[in-house]
């Protein structure tokens, strides 16, 4: 963990996302960092040991995998600094734990990740900071939720399951008028389709298990900062003792060089089937921004520049059965938890399980689709299949 002075900014995204991170020069020119195993480092004195000029000081303080990891998302993102830790909700935890101490109140998206929904009741909320959640859709009214302690917003466009888009520039100019900072979720655009620190997010967080990584094998969790946010980050940060393993991190730099080809290909798929589910019968909406009939999409249009491969699909006149069947009846589309990878995934959702600052009242059932790699021939097919269990399916 560690700032970096490093920037590729003058490239196009694609050649940032080759070089970022990686000089040869530095690597007896081999192309990639070395995988360095570490917990120990030695030093060559007492006086070298205690004067503070040392690169590295402890293996769970980085080592040259992880700062090349570290400097090629600082760089992606604008920000001062990151941290890594070992998952994405260990990543929200982070940047939570860092805007807030007992007695302060935090504002939180009622659409958030339901994981961080979690975090905050088990541990946020008896340590002593005050939670409370607001429509994803308030925009500047915002600031008539601030309270004199309030020292957070946390956002997440769009959200998880149910792609409300959030108006940041808005949300960010009222936080920054109370001196209040925003953190946001930024796991469905990425640095590549949505710059959130140009848009005056403080704190911005990707589940690198998703499309950093991008082959459903590593956990990982990443926060960027801006430089206010900065020092306090990276001092909880180590205080946390969080740690990502060396391989998983390389892994993740693996992962990064090709993630503009494939969310181009998942944005790609993703916008062909949306635009195929939407003319269905059993379908009664599509919740993807980058759809024109999706309330989020002027937003959508306005900040991003493209999308990922998740989806909702609100279907129409059919049972909580019949949608488990069609689920139940998909060959290609996996039934598992995560997205990002290069398969395509599905899961039943509720919103109205968890919601508590706005009512989710859509009459229909809802699914969430992860749009993979596949080719998208195939995926329609499988979908037809779910569509023919449900339709077979008494409810």
């Amino acid at each position: 963990m560690r700032k970096s002075d490093k920037s590729t900014k003058n490239y196009q995204t694609d050649t940032r996302l080759v070089n970022t991170g990686r000089s040869s020069s530095d690597l007896e020119c081999f192309v990639n960092p070395p995988v360095v195993h570490a917990s120990t480092v030695l030093f060559e004195s007492t006086e070298e040991l205690f004067s503070g000029r040392a690169k590295y000081h402890y293996g769970r303080r980085g080592t040259p995998t992880t700062e090349a990891l570290t400097d090629a998302l600082t760089d992606l993102e604008g920000a001062h600094g990151t941290g890594l830790t070992p998952s994405g909700l260990a990543a929200c935890s982070l940047a939570l734990l860092s805007a807030a101490k007992a007695g302060d109140h935090i504002l939180i998206t009622d659409s958030v990740y339901e994981p961080t929904r979690n975090f905050a009741s088990v541990v946020l909320e008896p340590m002593g900071v005050e939670v409370d959640y607001y429509d994803p859709l308030v925009g500047s009214d915002i600031s008539k939720l601030f309270k004199s302690n309030t020292t957070a917003v946390f956002t997440e466009v769009p959200g998880s399951q149910t792609f409300e888009m959030q108006d940041i520039p808005a949300i960010v100019a009222a936080a920054h008028a109370h001196d209040i900072l925003v953190v946001l979720d930024n796991t469905w655009g990425t640095p590549l389709y949505f710059d959130a620190m140009a848009h005056g997010v403080d704190m911005t967080i990707q589940a690198g298990t998703k499309y950093i990584v991008g082959h459903s094998d590593v956990m990982l969790g990443v926060v960027s900062a801006n430089e206010k946010a900065w020092t306090r980050l990276e001092l909880v940060h180590g205080a946390m003792g969080y740690h990502v393993a060396p391989d998983d991190v390389y892994l993740a730099l693996r992962g990064l060089r090709t993630m503009g080809v494939r969310l181009r290909q998942h944005q790609k798929s993703a916008l062909d089937i949306a635009l195929w589910l939407e003319a269905r019968p059993e379908v009664d909406r599509v919740l993807y921004p980058p759809l024109e009939s999706d309330p989020g999409h002027e937003i959508w249009k306005r900040d991003f520049t493209g999308a990922c491969g998740l989806m909702g699909v609100v279907l129409k006149n059919c049972t909580k059965k019949q949608t488990l069947a069609l689920i139940d009846a998909f060959e290609l589309f996996g039934l598992g938890y995560s997205w990002g990878g290069f398969e395509s995934l599905v899961i039943y959702a509720d919103p109205r399980n968890y919601r508590t600052a706005t009512v989710w009242d859509e009459p229909g059932q809802l699914i969430r689709l992860h749009i993979g790699l596949e080719d998208v021939a195939d995926l329609k097919a499988d979908l037809e299949k779910g569509f023919a269990a449900l339709s077979s399916t008494e409810g």
